[in-house]
C-alpha cells in the first residue's frame, strides 16, 4: 500500500511540475514530499526525476513510469468513485475546455440544465481557441467542433449537427434571394478564414453541389459571422442550433430550404478512457442533448 501511496504522489508531483506544488495541493510539507520520492527512486534503482534550483524534467525511466504509473492512479481513483456513486450523485469540480462561440451561443443553457440535474458538481470552464493539452493540463474533457486531428487522446463522437444557409431579410431585399446553389458566387458569403477559396459543399437528397463563394469579410468565429449576418453583412451556413433564436427574432431567414451544408460533428476529447462520475455524466448529457437536437428534435 505504501507503494500505491507513492506512485500517486509521483504522479502528483509531475502533474504540478514540483515538489512544492505538489505539497500544496495533497496537503503535506514539502520535505515530506521530496524524502518520499527520493526513497520511492532508492526502491526502484533508477533515477525519476532530474531536479536543479530552476527546474525538474523526467529522466527517460521517470517517463516510462509516469505513464504506467498514472493509469494505475485513475484506474484506483475511478474504483473509488464507482463504488462512492451508489451512495451519492457525482461531485467535485468539473474543468472543461469548450469552443467560445458554440459555448456562449449554444451550450450555456444546457450546462445551466446539466447544473440543474447534478447541483454536487461545480464548474471551471476554459473558453478559448486555442487547443487545450489534456495530458499535460489539468482538463477534464475538452469539446471540439470538427473532426479532431489523429492522437493518443480519446475522441467521443457526440453528434453531428445539421447546417443550413441564413441571411437577414433586409440583406435579401437588397442582394436579392439566391434561387440554386450557384448564385451564391455572385452573393457575399461570411466563410471561415482559410488560406484558399473557400468552397461549400451543399446537398439535396444525393444532389451534392460544390460552390466557391467570396465576400469581403473571412474571420476565425463563429460568433463574429454570426453577428455580420444579423448586420446585413452577407450568407452564412451555421448549425441550426446556434441561429435559432435569431430566426425566432427575425433577425435571420432560412434560405435555399431544400439544400443543406455538410454536418459539423462535435466531440469530447479526455486524456484516458477511465472517467470519473462527474466527466462521464457531463459528455452523456451532452451527447443526448446535442443528438436530439440534431434530429430536429
Amino acid at each position: 500500500m505504501e507503494l500505491l501511496n507513492d506512485m500517486a504522489l509521483f504522479v502528483e508531483v509531475v502533474k504540478a511540475g514540483g515538489f512544492r506544488r505538489a505539497a500544496d495541493a495533497v496537503g503535506m510539507p514539502n520535505s515530506t514530499v521530496s524524502r518520499r520520492i527520493s526513497g520511492l527512486e532508492k526502491a526502484i534503482g533508477l533515477r525519476l526525476l532530474h531536479r536543479t534550483t530552476r527546474k525538474m524534467e523526467l529522466t527517460e525511466a521517470g517517463q516510462i513510469y509516469f505513464e504506467r504509473c498514472k493509469r494505475i492512479v485513475d484506474e484506483a481513483k475511478l474504483a473509488h468513485e464507482q463504488l462512492g456513486e451508489m451512495l451519492a450523485q457525482p461531485s467535485g469540480v468539473l474543468k472543461a475546455s469548450l469552443p467560445v462561440d458554440f459555448a456562449n451561443i449554444y451550450l450555456a443553457p444546457l450546462i445551466t440544465e446539466f447544473a440543474r440535474h447534478y447541483p454536487g458538481i461545480t464548474f471551471d470552464f476554459d473558453l478559448t481557441p486555442r487547443l487545450v493539452d489534456l495530458v499535460s493540463e489539468p482538463f477534464d474533457v475538452a469539446i471540439r467542433m470538427g473532426k479532431p486531428p489523429s492522437s493518443n487522446l480519446i475522441a467521443r463522437h457526440l453528434a453531428d449537427l445539421p447546417c443550413h444557409l441564413y441571411a437577414s431579410p433586409r440583406y435579401l431585399e437588397a442582394f436579392g434571394e439566391p434561387g440554386d446553389p450557384n448564385d451564391l458566387a455572385r452573393h457575399e458569403c461570411l466563410a471561415f478564414r482559410t488560406t484558399k477559396p473557400a468552397v461549400w459543399t451543399l446537398h439535396r437528397a444525393d444532389e451534392v453541389v460544390n460552390v466557391t463563394v467570396g465576400g469581403r469579410f473571412q474571420v476565425n468565429s463563429m460568433g463574429l459571422i454570426l453577428r455580420l449576418a444579423t448586420l446585413d453583412q452577407g450568407i452564412i451556413v451555421l448549425p441550426a442550433e446556434t441561429v435559432a433564436d435569431d430566426v425566432a427574432q427575425g433577425r435571420l431567414r432560412r434560405i435555399l430550404p431544400e439544400w443543406q451544408g455538410p454536418s459539423t460533428p462535435v466531440y469530447a476529447m479526455t486524456e484516458t478512457r477511465l472517467l470519473p462520475a462527474k466527466t462521464r455524466c457531463f459528455i452523456e448529457f451532452l451527447r443526448e442533448r446535442l443528438i436530439t437536437y440534431a434530429r430536429g428534435g
